[in-house]
């Protein structure tokens, strides 16, 4: 079992960053790929960017390509999720995830079902 807790949200004006982590801990050696998520009002959970755990590859979702960063501190057991450039539109509570494999592609990885291990979200509300 991996616990995961995120922290780093907050209220921020559009234009700003903000630095997402995630901690892990319990079983995190089992863990093959780290991501984020995100879930606004009334919406579903969308897919931002996930890290595999060895080999450090990522994918992110076009909404994110070239704004955030992610990226994974292995001897801490924590990732990341940098975030320049916000805007309104990012307002949602943003979730990491944790999967035990990785051996369906990357795109696989994008969908909810990819993970086994969820944190409680950190909300992220960027004004205009």
């Amino acid at each position: 079992q991996v616990q995961l807790l995120e922290s780093g949200g907050g209220l921020v004006q559009a234009g700003g960053s903000l630095r997402l982590s995630c901690a892990a801990s319990g079983r995190t050696s089992s863990i093959h790929v780290m991501g984020w998520f995100r879930q606004a009002p009334g919406k579903e959970r969308e897919f931002v960017a996930h890290i595999t755990w060895n080999g450090g590859n990522t994918r992110y979702a076009d909404s994110a390509k070239g704004r955030f960063t992610i990226s994974r501190a292995n001897a801490q057991n924590t990732v990341y999720l940098q975030m320049n450039s916000l805007k309104p539109e990012d307002t949602a509570v943003y979730y990491c995830a944790a999967g035990g494999t990785y051996s369906w592609g990357s795109v696989y990885y994008t969908r909810p079902s990819g993970y086994d291990s969820w944190g409680q979200g950190t909300q992220v509300t960027v004004s205009s």
